[in-house]
């Protein structure tokens, strides 16, 4: 079956042996709190809390008895106990008091997944656990060296997480979408991009690169430094397995030396993609810049000049899926600007065949 018709049925292509972003570390509440976070990922509920050393624990937002949520309930040492009927689960996910029973059945039990965190993002493993490998983690790197600066941020899309994929994987469209934010010129939709296949070991996903040269500052650029002339603009990220964008972009004066950054912009980006349901996703994302430029206000800046954007993003997306509601009587046509997101999806495709081959 090809992309588009698995795009126009709505299958939800996911795979589950891969770690997942569930929260940004400063989401999930404190070793000292009782209060526990939940979210929901690849359909699951997730409860995830701090055990008393601040290590994370994470678990099936569902008892087992009545299948009410443990987030509804409170943390007890390590442990979390049930608001409806009381049962107490340890951090592996094993009763080990139930009210008024002399013996916990071996049955009373909610799955644990593995989590850790990594530059400030948390992530679960959804899979099989003893395939969990801190191998395949993303380096995330400027979510929290100090060399760089960002506001961390969080939407959610009524979506499938499919649509998002397509759309970062295709950056012709910020000639469009983003005219008056991140674009400023229709040379990125003329440019071509390059496009390899993702090698270093433990990653799996590929490479785009895209270089727009002498086109106007987009005004997204003006907001933390003024040029006066044209710009050459490089795009250059890895999208990797299960939805994660790591970039490096920015443009410098046409005209400046080979290797010479003391007038560039340079940025550095971390998205991640996570399927709530088949057809809502969670989306975390940050863009930094490098702390020696700018203060506070250019930090704050490019966040709201991201948001702004990620919402003419969201709103496009959207009504692009309330459109697939309707059946058309023509598939969706493929174009070159899709020669990314159709190797993603071949990547993605091989993997989901290989996993549940596999199960």
């Amino acid at each position: 079956m090809t992309w588009v018709k698995r795009q126009q049925q709505g299958s939800c292509m996911w795979i589950k042996n891969c770690w997942y972003v569930i929260a940004w570390e400063h989401e999930i509440p404190s070793a000292e709190s009782t209060e526990l976070f939940q979210r929901k990922v690849l359909n699951e509920p997730v409860v995830v809390y701090r055990k008393q050393d601040g290590k994370l624990a994470a678990l099936e937002n569902r008892c087992c008895h009545r299948h009410a949520p443990l987030s509804a309930g409170r943390r007890e040492g390590d442990s979390i106990r049930c608001g409806y009927h009381g049962l107490k689960f340890n951090a592996q996910g094993h009763c080990t008091e139930i009210p008024g029973a002399d013996k916990v059945p071996s049955k009373a039990c909610v799955r644990a997944y593995p989590v850790v965190t990594k530059n400030n993002w948390v992530f679960v493993w959804m899979g099989d656990p003893t395939k969990a490998d801190e191998a395949f983690l993303p380096d995330n790197f400027s979510c929290s060296d100090p060399a760089w600066k960002n506001i961390p941020g969080y939407l959610h899309y009524d979506t499938p997480y499919l649509l998002i994929c397509d759309n970062l994987l295709d950056f012709s469209h910020l000639s469009y979408v983003h005219e008056k934010t991140l674009g400023g010129s229709t040379a990125i939709a003329q440019a071509r991009p390059t496009i390899e296949k993702v090698t270093q070991p433990g990653q799996r996903g590929i490479r785009v690169i895209r270089h727009i040269p002498d086109v106007p500052s987009p005004p997204f650029y003006q907001r933390f430094r003024t040029f006066t002339t044209h710009l050459d603009r490089w795009f250059d990220y890895e999208f990797l397995l299960p939805a994660t964008l790591l970039m490096h972009s920015g443009g410098k004066p046409v005209g400046t030396a080979p290797g010479d950054m003391s007038q560039a912009v340079q940025l550095h980006s971390c998205q991640t993609l996570t399927p709530e349901t088949e057809n809502s996703t969670h989306y975390f994302f940050q863009q930094s810049h490098q702390s020696d430029l700018g203060d506070e206000t250019v930090t704050q800046s490019i966040y709201n000049s991201l948001v702004q954007a990620f919402e003419e993003d969201r709103n496009m997306i959207t009504a692009q899926h309330l459109n697939m509601q309707t059946p058309a009587f023509n598939p969706m046509l493929p174009l070159h600007f899709d020669a990314a997101l159709m190797q993603f999806r071949k990547t993605l495709s091989d993997e989901k065949s290989a996993e549940d081959l596999a199960a």
